[in-house]
């Protein structure tokens, strides 16, 4: 009998500790829309356009403009697997060091009705930059 509310026991706790562990993990993920589906979302509601997403994406090579105030940033952002869908961002802030032609980004904020997306957070993504040289990665001695 002792063995069989020590095993139930066992299993409350261990249904917890799956309970917290799951909504940590669900509370910590971060969602963002890619290009394409932002676009089909605004066309499918409006009223999409008030509310604030995060869209992931790349910067379209040649598209940054510095703008006429303070901290304006211009740029256009296309979709990772269809280039073709592109939407031009509005940033005011500093832009992250490793913010480049071509750089994956991810925005945050709203796409406004006069098709240009307000970002009020923009972040970069660049993994090859902190990346080592392949050459680096044989090891000492190693011939490539």
């Amino acid at each position: 009998m002792k063995n069989g509310r020590f095993y139930v026991g066992l299993v409350g706790v261990a249904l917890a500790v799956t309970y917290l562990v799951w909504t940590g993990i669900s509370d910590t993920m971060v969602y963002y829309l890619t290009p394409a589906e932002l676009l089909a979302k605004v066309e499918q509601d409006p009223s999409f356009h008030r509310v604030g997403v995060r869209v992931s994406g790349r910067v379209v090579p040649g598209s940054y403009q510095k703008g006429d105030e303070d901290f304006l940033h211009l740029f256009k952002v296309h979709d990772l697997e269809n280039p073709d869908v592109v939407f031009p961002v509005s940033y005011r802030n500093v832009l992250p060091d490793a913010f480049t032609d071509n750089a994956e980004v991810i925005v945050e904020g709203r796409y406004g009705e006069d098709g240009v997306f307000q970002a009020i957070s923009l972040l970069t993504k660049c993994g090859s930059r902190y990346e080592a040289p392949p050459d680096d990665l044989a090891g000492p001695g190693v011939a490539g």
